[in-house]
């Protein structure tokens, strides 16, 4: 069965992800958002989709922007529930706000989103798997892992003879290979 490292390279939407984002470390609060939001958004479709809508997501969840998606209110709700361009699911919509307020407050307990995964680095998947579920909603093994593999908290993103996975590997920034010691 082949993986993403032999299907997206050359592929329009799949090929940009999987040479410049997919498994490359992000500091950024809108970044991690957005990577979060479009992960739980993922989960029963594909990933081609997300990637189709990601522009729709951008536009309803006002650029990842965590405070004013924290804020959201029924009318916001109800507009996300309306647009076409997103995963209109009330359940991902009502988790997209709750995680939004969840990271807004890292601000205060740990500096921001990106400080409070460098708190708890390193752990394995399933002590990943078990904090992300305390902390916030809509987030099981799959969504976790994927998101953590993503941003380079958990190995596995790229096959080791990926051009993309050496990039990395030379890069030196893999929060995994610090775990590995």
């Amino acid at each position: 069965m082949p993986g993403y490292c032999d299907i997206a390279p050359g592929h329009p939407l799949h090929g940009p992800y999987h040479d410049h984002e997919y498994g490359v470390p992000q500091r950024e609060e809108p970044v991690l958002f957005e990577r979060l939001l479009l992960e739980i958004n993922q989960a029963g479709l594909s990933w081609e989709t997300m990637l189709r809508k990601r522009e729709g997501f951008r536009r309803a969840y006002d650029g990842f922007d965590v405070a004013k998606v924290a804020a959201y209110g029924e009318a916001d709700r109800a507009r996300l529930l309306a647009d076409p361009g997103i995963i209109r699911n009330r359940l991902k919509v009502e988790a997209a706000i709750h995680n939004a307020g969840v990271i807004l407050r890292m601000r205060d307990s740990h500096g921001g989103f990106a400080s409070w995964l460098d708190a708890h680095h390193p752990l394995d998947k399933a002590g990943w798997v078990k904090l992300f579920k305390r902390t916030f909603r809509f987030t099981g093994g799959e969504i976790t892992g994927e998101f953590l593999m993503s941003l380079g908290y958990l190995p596995g993103a790229h096959r080791p003879d990926c051009p993309a996975h050496q990039r990395l590997l030379a890069s030196h920034a893999l929060p995994w290979m610090d775990a590995a010691g």
